[in-house]
């Protein structure tokens, strides 16, 4: 009898066995919705630069190897001292005063997980104030800054790991010189 029950249970084995051997592979995996940590994805929620209209980019975002590598953590904007600074999305100022001597605005953006911050600013704006996208929270200090003339230094951050600021603003925000347009497939073009 117990031999039996063993024979019985090894065939099942077997035939378990044999099914994940044939099953479909499974298809693709999607990781959750919800950002992680090391999530880099930024919603071009940005409506304008943080100053001027398209101000050149004296250096651009190169992110660290290593938490403690080199690296810049942002974007330095050409800007004029005493020019106003603006966020690019609407928030709540999370700080507005000076780190290292330089004067520092940070604002955490209405319905995502990211903060922007902007240096050096003379700061018009308090902790806790909420802001629209486009309103002004300073000026550009006149001294402090890290570049050879004036600048905006412009961050972005999602909890501890830095991001680059660019992907905020939408592409057409981005880019410069004149509108081409490209021929419609099927249409001729006018003689």
């Amino acid at each position: 009898m117990r031999a039996k029950r063993c024979g019985r249970c090894a065939g099942w084995l077997v035939l378990g066995f044999l099914l994940f051997l044939t099953a479909p592979a499974p298809t693709s995996w999607s990781p959750p919705l919800t950002p992680t940590a090391t999530d880099t994805s930024v919603p071009a929620i940005g409506r304008t630069w943080p100053v001027g209209v398209r101000p050149a980019v004296l250096r651009g975002w190169e992110p660290p190897a290593t938490v403690y590598g080199r690296g810049h953590r942002g974007v330095d904007l050409a800007a004029p001292a005493g020019a106003p600074v603006r966020t690019v999305a609407a928030g709540r100022v999370s700080f507005a005063g000076r780190v290292a001597g330089k004067g520092v605005v940070s604002v955490e953006l209405t319905g995502t997980d990211l903060r922007t911050t902007y240096e050096p600013v003379t700061a018009s704006v308090e902790k806790g104030a909420e802001v629209e996208a486009g309103e002004v929270v300073g000026t550009v200090a006149p001294t402090g800054s890290h570049c050879t003339t004036t600048c905006v230094h412009w961050g972005l951050r999602r909890g501890e790991t830095y991001l680059d600021p660019l992907s905020l603003l939408p592409p057409w925000l981005l880019h410069r010189g004149p509108s081409r347009l490209l021929p419609v497939l099927g249409v001729p073009l006018p003689k």
